[in-house]
């Protein structure tokens, strides 16, 4: 996108007047997708858009401005005003040499989405379509969505590091509502991951829109969700975003240096039963918070965040690992070029247990069973959250029995990583997700064997 005598005469020119740092991100990202509603495609649309962040900083100010002109005098221009911004004063020449990163490509594309023809991707959703509405007359409304994007990085920054990334992410998502009885109830399916069209070959479209008809039509004979404390089963690949929000976030080393998260000053203490072990990984092979390199030119990489239980390391981004001594783990985003990035989670996921998913079940003698977990909350600083259950059942003398009508879970995260008392060796991981942060949102993935939680308090509405 940018030549690198550009990018370095650009940087030079941004560190003139005294500041510390420098830093081009830009990006040059595609995307198509299409939507369906009631059985008429409603919208295909297609997308580009290009350009660059600067950051600044100069002690403990930093200064940052966006362009989308990626001339050099586009970017000199954005390079004096994060200058502008983060320093008022010093003055001399700064020569900055790059030197280009080792190129580290987790996903390998067999048919890059921008090549496929929009009638294939349509012909996608009209299957869909035609395989909910089939599954059951009670199936009265489908909606469902076809995305992709091709996104290119370019880093460069006055330590020296160029780097560059492709990712490519394919998304799908169905929803059915069935109607009853007891009114309209909704069942959903999603599947995205950082690969190209080929997922298709492997990917039942079909049975993604029975799988969602078959939830909102067993919905439909639901009861209320009891409520209090009690024994909770969480299905494997759907509980991952209960530790994306309930401890992930708490482990991201912005909320550590600000104080606000429970685990700030706990390295080495024991934080969750001694089966747990945390782990963020940027690498994992076409997940869909999988990245070549971090929004900083940092190589992604596995970060094990507690293992046997015991927390051992934080997520870190460039400011926070520089101002800690410490090395960057390749948790640096942003949503675009046009945000600044800050540390935050790419594929988070709770490592295989010891035991049998269904001795877990056979061994709970009442509860609650989750096969789907919707989304949450979570206060960093106290570790309290709450969470949607979208699909959900009774568990009675060991065995799952009626369907619950939504609720939501209520708990605390530490307590919940000391309160897993088992943990099943079915590993999966869940649906793509998009983290918000501070106004920000990025692609995330998640994941989970089946667990159980010896205590939680379910929010429902039965008497």
């Amino acid at each position: 996108m940018i030549d690198k005598d550009v990018l370095e005469r650009v940087l030079a020119g941004a560190t003139k007047t005294g500041a510390d740092f420098a830093e081009v991100y830009a990006e040059d990202k595609r995307s198509t997708s299409a939507g369906l509603d009631d059985g008429r495609i409603e919208q295909v649309t297609s997308g580009r858009d290009r350009g660059a962040g600067i950051r600044v900083i100069a002690g403990e100010t930093t200064g940052f401005a966006y362009t989308s002109d990626l001339s050099e005098a586009g970017l000199a221009a954005a390079a004096r005003a994060a200058a502008a911004a983060a320093s008022q004063g010093g003055g001399g020449v700064n020569s900055v040499g790059l030197t280009k990163a080792a190129s580290h490509r987790p996903n390998a594309i067999v048919h890059q989405p921008d090549s496929i023809e929009k009638a294939r991707k349509v012909e996608l959703l009209n299957r869909m379509n035609e395989a909910a509405r089939a599954y059951g007359p009670e199936i009265v409304q489908v909606s469902a969505g076809y995305g992709d994007s091709t996104k290119r990085v370019l880093v460069a920054n006055t330590d020296g590091v160029l780097a560059d990334d492709e990712v490519i992410r394919t998304l799908l998502r169905i929803s059915a509502v069935a109607d009853g009885d007891a009114g309209m109830q909704t069942g959903y399916q999603t599947m995205g991951h950082t690969v190209g069209f080929e997922i298709f070959d492997t990917v039942d479209v079909e049975e993604m829109a029975r799988e969602a008809a078959r939830q909102a039509i067993t919905k439909l004979a639901a009861r209320p969700a009891p409520s209090g404390s009690m024994p909770v089963v969480i299905k494997h690949g759907t509980g991952g975003v209960l530790f994306h929000e309930a401890c992930g976030h708490g482990l991201e080393a912005d909320h550590i240096q600000k104080g606000a998260s429970v685990y700030a000053g706990k390295v080495g203490q024991q934080v969750a039963n001694e089966m747990v072990t945390l782990v963020d990984d940027g690498t994992m092979p076409g997940e869909w918070g999988t990245l070549g390199v971090d929004d900083e030119g940092s190589q992604t990489q596995r970060n094990v965040l507690i293992e046997d239980g015991i927390l051992t390391d934080y997520m870190w981004d460039f400011l926070r690992s520089r101002k800690d001594g410490r090395p960057q783990s390749g948790n640096g985003r942003r949503q675009s070029y046009q945000h600044l990035p800050m540390v935050r989670m790419t594929n988070t996921y709770v490592m295989n247990g010891p035991d049998d998913p269904d001795d877990i079940v056979a061994s709970t003698p009442e509860g609650v069973y989750v096969a789907k977990l919707g989304g949450g909350s979570v206060n960093t600083a106290s570790g309290d959250f709450v969470f949607g259950m979208t699909e959900a059942y009774l568990i009675e003398n060991g065995k799952i029995t009626e369907p619950l009508r939504d609720g939501n879970l209520i708990g605390n995260g530490p307590k919940v990583l000391q309160d897993i008392d088992m943990l099943a060796n079915d590993f999966s991981m869940g649906s793509p997700g998009t983290c918000g942060k501070d106004g920000q949102g990025v692609p995330v993935g998640d994941g989970q064997p089946t667990l159980r939680v010896k205590a939680l308090t379910v929010g429902g509405t039965a008497a």
